[in-house]
Parts: structure tokens; C-alpha cells; sequence
């Protein structure tokens, strides 16, 4: 088979350049200039050009930052071990138990449905359904498992990590569908054939021609998680904080600096915790 001739260097360049520029001021810009002012000062009526760290020396001082940063770091935990196990199940309930690929599209189709409206919109009706008087409870009252309504099923953690998982499981479907579909069934055919349980094949086969797409999956819930305050203060009726929630309170106290030091923090503790996820595999070597 004959080799495509290679791009000149310089033409590569010009073809990349375009994009270049486009991720260079849309992403690049506003994440330096945020670092910048991260180091400004700040006092309760103006914000000063400086370079000092005292907005980094508070926000590493405090004891509230290690709390709130523990508590998001639980909520992306959680919402990434529930979105993994329901977002493995159904993609492989429709890669591998759905024999009709018309089937398979227009069951993929019904899981987006829920997201085509807005995140708002689908937490909201959280509301009516957990709330003191709501479905949940006057059914578990009807069936005698309570004897009174459950106050933590709504405004409470439980309620911030239900609708986490409600927003984000199809962002862990839809990679692991995707690599699901790649895989080559007669190797599973081989493999009953060979004499091999359904468990072994789930765990020598499946998993791990799928890791790719649990990696994107899971890079998506955790950055996704780690950076969302809305549905923190909505589910927990602001009496639970995230980093999210320290960025949004700042912002609205006008305390710029300091919001863009938590930024800045955050953005560091994501970039890591996505590199440690990436040290299990390589993507770019996988896809």
C-alpha cells in the first residue's frame, strides 16, 4: 500500500494555525488573565493591580477551604462511582443485549431525552417529587416504611449527588457506548466458545477494550462535578458549599482576586486529578 506524502512543516503549521488562534484567545487568554488576577489586591470598595499572594495566603489558611474542597471532592466521587456503574450497564445493555442497531439508535435517542431541556429545569423537578409532602414520601408512608416524612431527601447531599447523577450518567454513556460498539464480537464468541463464564468474559474482554471510554467518561462527571455550584445551591437549599459555591459567593461579593485565586486552585486540583486518572491509560494509544 502506497504511503501519503507528508505535509511540509510549514504548511502544517498554516493549517493548524486557524484553531490555534481560536483555542489560544477563547481558552488560553481568560485562563492567564485569571492567574493575573489571582495575585491582585483587593479591599472592600476597590480592586488594585499588585502581584502579592495574600489572597492564596487566606485561601490556603482557612480551614473552610479544606472542608468545602473535601466535601467536592466527595460529591465527585460519588457521582462518578453511580454514573459509572448505571452508565457501564446501559451502554452494555444496548451494545451487547440489542441485537437491532435501529433499536439500538432509538433506545440511545430515549436516555437523551431528559436533556433536552435545561439542567434547571430537570433539578427543579427534583422538588415536587423528594420534598416533605412529595411522591417519594407519601409512597413510603402509604407502604407503611416510615412512619413520617424523610427531611433529608431533599436539601441535603443526598439530593445534591441524586441530581449530579441524574445531569451527568449520560456523559459516561455515551464513550462507553461508543468504544462498546468497537469491540469485535466474535472475540466474545471465542471466548464462549472456548469455555469461558459470562463473568470472565465481562472482565478479560469487555472492561478492559473498554477503558478508553470509562477514562473520557470519567474525566467528563469529575471536571463536570468538581466545577458545578448550581446544583449544589438549588439541591441543597444553600446549606452545603462546594468550590463552585466559594467562586459564585466571591464573584457576587465583588471580591474578584480572590475568586480568581480559587479558580486558579481549582483548575490545578482538576488538571492533576485528571492527569493521575490518565497514568491508567493511555486514550490517545487506545482509540
Amino acid at each position: 500500500m502506497a504511503r501519503l506524502p507528508s505535509l511540509p512543516v510549514s504548511r502544517s503549521w498554516l493549517l493548524a494555525a486557524p484553531i490555534t488562534a481560536v483555542l489560544a484567545f477563547f481558552l488560553l487568554l481568560p485562563i492567564v488573565m485569571i492567574v493575573i488576577v489571582s495575585f491582585w489586591g483587593a479591599t472592600e470598595y476597590s480592586i488594585y493591580p499588585a502581584f502579592e499572594f495574600e489572597n492564596y495566603r487566606y485561601l490556603f489558611g482557612s480551614a473552610v477551604t479544606y472542608r468545602v474542597f473535601l466535601q467536592t471532592f466527595i460529591f465527585a466521587a460519588t457521582t462518578w462511582a453511580l454514573t459509572l456503574v448505571i452508565g457501564f450497564t446501559v451502554a452494555y445493555f444496548l451494545a451487547f443485549h440489542i441485537r437491532s442497531q435501529t433499536w439500538q439508535i432509538a433506545l440511545f435517542l430515549l436516555c437523551t431525552i431528559p436533556f433536552w431541556t435545561s439542567n434547571i429545569i430537570r433539578m427543579i423537578s427534583w422538588v415536587p417529587f423528594l420534598g416533605r409532602n412529595g411522591l417519594a414520601n407519601q409512597a413510603l408512608i402509604s407502604m407503611g416504611i416510615v412512619d413520617q416524612p424523610l427531611e433529608w431527601l431533599l436539601f441535603s447531599n443526598f439530593a445534591v449527588t441524586l441530581a449530579f447523577v441524574h445531569l451527568y450518567t449520560l456523559f459516561m454513556v455515551v464513550p462507553i457506548f461508543n468504544t462498546m460498539m468497537r469491540i469485535d464480537k466474535s472475540l466474545i464468541e471465542a471466548a464462549r466458545d472456548g469455555g469461558a463464564s459470562g463473568f470472565q468474559i465481562l472482565t478479560n474482554i469487555v472492561i478492559p477494550l473498554t477503558k478508553p471510554g470509562i477514562m473520557i467518561g470519567s474525566i467528563f462527571v469529575v471536571a463536570l462535578v468538581m466545577g458545578d455550584f448550581i446544583t449544589v445551591r438549588f439541591m441543597s437549599g444553600s446549606q452545603t458549599a462546594n468550590v463552585g459555591r466559594l467562586i459564585s459567593n466571591d464573584i457576587g461579593l465583588l471580591q474578584y482576586p480572590s475568586a480568581a485565586a480559587t479558580a486558579v486552585v481549582l483548575l490545578a486540583t482538576v488538571l492533576i486529578t485528571i492527569a493521575i486518572m490518565l497514568r491508567f491509560v493511555d486514550i490517545r494509544k487506545e482509540l
